[in-house]
């Protein structure tokens, strides 16, 4: 990868973008982006014109930032247009657009695409990564379903598994990413818990809760990332991780065990330890061969290795490791961890600085370079 091209090529692009319109601060993130998918792409395909790649790279990425922008205060308005004072009517029909979307004519795959475009608000680019796949992928994907339901009535709502898998990523995106739908998120499955008695439903909720109730710890005051070990327990929002908790129990009572209760059962065990080195790690292994059982998910295992790692040692996490695909994302990430725990720095330095090239967003590519410049440091010492 030629580092000096991309660095030369940044202003021209910069430029290209600007005088098409796009306000500085978002061209300039829309480079960032596509001097990261370069960066990603380029060793395996270089493209013939590298500029010309960048520039329509760079552009898609500003008009999804654009669009989900203006979503997004769409919304806000929406919000904010008081109605008059009197009686009216409570109607909100979010929660009835989502089991519209999840039409029985598509597959459950496409049903959740089409909704987190059309009604979630996120990007092409957002619902790829969170899928795993190249966003053109995506937006075929996307295309299809747009189609697929052009011409039929939206008379037949979908599943609720549909549903819940939406709501599932539009948290996350909210939670971690560049579009704050989290909030939202956990009133649309709130509503979903009232009008729905479905042990899944609830474990969705309570996963939502104890997760909301850590993120205000989860970034510095300069914003960069704070790993969970390091966050401020005493910090942490106690009611919402108490409301979490009694609906968990309540769902793992009725003996239906699902994917979302077993996520939160996890999340419930990090949220009752005291210290970072009193969580119990064994106990959130076996939930993760749980979970493993019933979704057969590749980044179940790669968290899971995580895991082993802390309850068995590093070298039983890297055993874990291995078995998995190095391409899976944030792979890199786990095997610098646990190759630093196992006192490897020069292996764990490497794999940092890997990961920071594969890092998913800026947020992230800074705190793996961080610590890798943090191991760097110390083994010139």
């Amino acid at each position: 990868m030629d580092e000096a091209l991309l660095r030369s090529l940044t202003p021209a692009v910069l430029g290209v973008l600007v005088r098409r319109g796009a306000d500085f601060v978002a061209a300039e993130d829309a480079v960032q982006d596509a001097l990261v998918e370069a960066v990603r792409a380029w060793p395996a395909d270089p493209p013939r014109d590298p500029k010309g790649w960048l520039v329509t790279v760079a552009w898609h990425r500003f008009l999804d930032a654009a669009r989900a922008d203006a979503s997004r205060r769409r919304r806000e308005d929406r919000v904010d247009e008081e109605p008059a004072p009197g009686p009216v009517p409570a109607v909100d029909d979010t929660l009835q657009l989502y089991f519209l979307c999840a039409h029985p004519s598509l597959t459950p795959s496409s049903a959740v695409a089409l909704t987190l475009r059309a009604v979630g608000g996120l990007t092409t680019r957002q619902i790829a990564q969170a899928y795993l796949v190249p966003e053109a992928t995506m937006a075929q994907r996307i295309s299809r379903a747009k189609r697929t339901v052009s011409g039929v009535r939206f008379d037949q709502p979908g599943d609720v598994a549909t549903v819940l898998r939406v709501l599932y990523l539009v948290f996350n995106e909210g939670y971690s990413g560049d579009v704050d739908l989290a909030a939202e998120a956990i009133r649309l499955t709130r509503q979903l818990a009232a009008v729905i008695d479905h042990p899944e439903v609830a474990g969705l909720l309570a996963l939502m809760l104890l997760h909301h109730a850590r993120r205000a710890t989860r970034r510095a005051p300069d914003g960069s990332l704070v790993p969970l070990a390091a966050q401020d327990r005493g910090r942490w929002d106690t009611t919402s991780i108490a409301e979490g908790v009694d609906v968990l129990q309540a769902a793992l009572a009725r003996d239906r065990l699902g994917e979302f209760q077993a996520q939160a059962a996890i999340a419930a065990l990090h949220a009752d330890a005291p210290a970072a080195e009193e969580t119990d790690w064994v106990q959130i292994v076996e939930w993760y061969d749980e979970l493993a059982r019933l979704t057969d998910s590749p980044v179940v295992r790669l968290n899971r290795a995580v895991a082993v790692g802390e309850a068995d040692g590093p070298r039983a996490g890297l055993a874990a490791l291995a078995a998995l695909d190095g391409s899976l994302p944030r792979y890199a990430a786990v095997a610098a961890y646990l190759h630093e725990r196992d006192g490897d720095l020069p292996t764990a330095a490497r794999w940092y600085a890997e990961a920071a090239h594969r890092a998913p967003n800026l947020a992230e590519r800074d705190h793996l370079t961080r610590q890798a410049a943090r191991l760097n440091a110390r083994m010139r010492r």
